[in-house]
């Protein structure tokens, strides 16, 4: 596993930086749930950011990096599925991709649209469809969650399903080293905006963020944010089953914990819609109850490591 990022990879990130600029901040006065953009997706669907494993002198290490970058930012983007899960079945699956396990009808699927491509992964295989109006219901609890998502309320009949070679435990690999990589991100952007926070915001004329008590939990924070990411990464670069589902686990684990001291930071604001720091905790609020929350993935990697 290489520490540091090749050239390929910086110039990636760097053209990502440039293109997502736009997108870095939040619009004035919106209090939204959940912010999208078509033309972001578009732009980096036309740029090849989102095709980049399928690429050999890239792979699954430089996907993981734009899908932790693209996390970071304010508006959610249907990065992780396409990059990571998309080029082992079918490069040209429409976008956006909504991966599902078995028995999901009636959930709510994040970016489940008509149109979307849903991929169902479980006992029976790799499965896909194109999800129709009839597939689909609106979700008016799961706003919440930060993300688009709708309740899957209907499949195909089984005949009509797309089946596909690839076994179910390598799309559950990826599927968990794109979750570890989103919530990496989710996580540093949102440790970000709660430094900015507490080092303006002052009490008894300071700086909360110069606070013995803080500071220590900030660091802490930092800490688990740099691990979630740094097993991600080598998840990435050795696709091992063990290695990416101890990567969701940490990534899980690490989320529940910093989100609570996140808004509690906040004070008042962390409970508003005007400061954006819902956008980052509230979807990963929704990626720690993905494939089966912390105790699925802890028991996944105790089947991988131990058997």
């Amino acid at each position: 596993m290489e520490l540091a990022l090749s050239d390929d990879q910086v110039q990636i990130l760097d053209a990502i930086d440039t293109l997502a600029k736009p997108y870095a901040s939040v619009p004035i006065h919106d209090i939204s749930f959940a912010l999208t953009s078509a033309e972001l997706t578009r732009e980096l669907a036309e740029g090849g950011f989102l095709d980049v494993a399928a690429m050999e002198e890239l792979g699954p290490e430089t996907a993981a990096l734009v899908v932790e970058r693209l996390a970071r930012l304010p508006f959610a983007v249907e990065a992780a599925a396409s990059a990571l899960v998309r080029p082992l079945l079918d490069s040209e699956l429409p976008r956006p991709l909504c991966l599902i396990e078995e028995g999901a009808l009636g959930r709510a699927v994040r970016y489940l649209a008509p149109g979307a491509t849903v991929v169902m992964v479980g006992s029976g295989g790799v499965r896909s469809f194109v999800a129709t109006a009839d597939h689909v219901a609106e979700a008016h609890d799961e706003s919440i969650f930060a993300y688009p998502m709708a309740v899957l309320k209907a499949q195909p009949a089984e005949a009509d399903l797309r089946q596909y070679n690839v076994p179910a435990s390598e799309v559950l690999t990826q599927w968990r080293i794109g979750l570890a990589a989103e919530a990496s991100g989710l996580m540093a952007a949102a440790l970000a905006a709660t430094v900015t926070y507490t080092s303006e915001r002052k009490q008894f004329g300071l700086p909360i963020a110069t606070f013995q008590a803080l500071r220590h939990r900030l660091a802490e924070a930092q800490v688990v944010t740099n691990g979630a990411y740094w097993m991600t990464m080598k998840a990435a670069a050795t696709r091992d089953s063990g290695d990416a589902a101890l990567a969701a686990l940490h990534a899980q684990e690490a989320a529940r914990r910093v989100t609570y001291d996140f808004h509690q930071f906040l004070g008042a604001m962390g409970m508003t819609l005007e400061h954006p720091l819902h956008l980052w905790t509230y979807r990963l609020k929704a990626l720690t109850s993905e494939l089966g929350g912390r105790g699925a993935n802890a028991l996944a990697a105790a089947e991988a490591i131990w058997g």
